[in-house]
């Protein structure tokens, strides 16, 4: 289930029009900031040091999301398995291996950066923040309010 919340949240952005897209986007990282904020109760120092390692990773994540939609579109268009050779299957394969391995890089990189710069508590919180948020957010399209109750 976690993972099915987890595609869901980086492909939702997708599944909706450009334009309704931007203001969904725009919305929902409006949300999660204010969650955020809330949520970690940083000093106004630790979020100096935050935000910035926040917003770098959010950046490479949107990359990478792209990168793996990319590589989606590619293995939509294929029909059946069958039509394909052994060594093209494993390249999908491998493919997906290698986007995972970037994924948890990627993970491993700024976690690394943030135990580094704030306190462990705080990283803490900030990873249970955002299991809270994904959660929540999913419930409130899910549930047809997109607003904050």
């Amino acid at each position: 289930m976690k993972n099915l919340i987890i595609v869901t949240l980086l492909f939702l952005p997708f599944f909706v029009s450009a334009q309704g897209h931007s203001d969904r986007h725009n919305e929902i990282e409006t949300y999660k900031i204010a969650y955020l904020t809330e949520k970690l109760g940083l000093s106004s120092e630790e979020a100096k040091i935050f935000w910035p390692i926040y917003n770098d990773w959010e950046k490479e994540q949107g990359a990478l999301r792209k990168e793996r939609f990319q590589k989606m579109i590619s293995f939509k268009k294929i029909t059946e398995i069958e039509t394909l050779s052994d060594s093209q299957i494993q390249t999908l394969i491998a493919n997906d291996f290698n986007m995972k391995q970037k994924e948890l890089n990627l993970e491993r990189k700024y976690y690394n950066k943030l135990k580094a710069s704030l306190p462990i508590k705080i990283v803490g919180k900030y990873y249970r923040a955002q299991e809270a948020f994904k959660r929540e957010i999913l419930s409130r399209y899910r549930n047809g309010r997109p607003g904050r109750n």
